[in-house]
C-alpha cells in the first residue's frame, strides 16, 4: 500500500453505518418494550376471567417450569409454554397458580405481575444502550478516506 494512501471510509459510508447502527438500536429498544407489553397483555387477559388452582412444579428447566393443575372444568391442564414468572420455583414444589379460564395456557404464579418484567427489560435497554454508543463512537472515529496525491509536475509553455 502506498504511503500517501490511508485507509478509511467516504461520508457516505460514514452516514450508512450511523444509520444502521440507529436501525438495530431502535429494534433493541422495541424488543425491550415488547418484554413488558407482552407480560402486561398476559396478566390482563388473565385478570378479565382469572380462575385459581394448586398446582404441582414438573419441571423447571432453563426456558421453561412446566406445571400441571387442574382447571375448573375438573381437567388437568399443563400450560405448553410454561409457567409465567416462575423465578424461584423447584421440581415437586406446590404453588397457587392464576390462570384465564377461557385460555389454560396462560398461567402464572399467584400474586406475580408484569411488573416483574421491568428490571430484565431494563437491564437489557442499558446493554444494548451502550453497545450502540460504542458502535457509534467507533463509526464515528474511523479514519475518513483520503485519495492519494499524484505529485504535482511543472510544466513551462514557451
Amino acid at each position: 500500500m502506498s504511503p500517501l494512501h490511508r485507509p478509511g471510509i467516504t461520508p457516505a459510508i460514514r452516514r450508512r453505518a450511523h444509520q444502521l447502527v440507529l436501525v438495530l438500536y431502535i429494534f433493541a429498544v422495541l424488543g425491550c418494550a415488547a418484554m413488558v407489553i407482552g407480560p402486561a397483555l398476559n396478566d390482563r387477559t388473565i385478570n378479565n376471567n382469572p380462575g385459581r388452582a394448586l398446582a404441582t412444579v414438573v419441571d423447571v428447566g432453563t426456558l421453561r417450569t412446566s406445571v400441571e393443575y387442574q382447571g375448573d372444568d375438573g381437567r388437568l391442564h399443563s400450560p405448553k409454554t410454561g409457567l409465567l414468572y416462575p423465578s424461584d420455583l423447584g421440581e415437586g414444589q406446590r404453588v397457587w397458580v392464576t390462570y384465564a379460564k377461557d385460555n389454560y395456557d396462560l398461567a402464572k404464579v399467584e400474586g406475580r405481575k408484569w411488573t416483574l418484567s421491568l428490571i430484565p427489560a431494563l437491564s437489557t435497554l442499558a446493554v444494548a444502550s451502550a453497545i450502540a454508543a460504542g458502535l457509534w463512537w467507533l463509526v464515528s472515529r474511523w479514519p475518513a478516506t483520503q485519495a492519494a496525491k499524484a505529485p504535482t509536475i511543472r510544466t513551462t509553455v514557451r
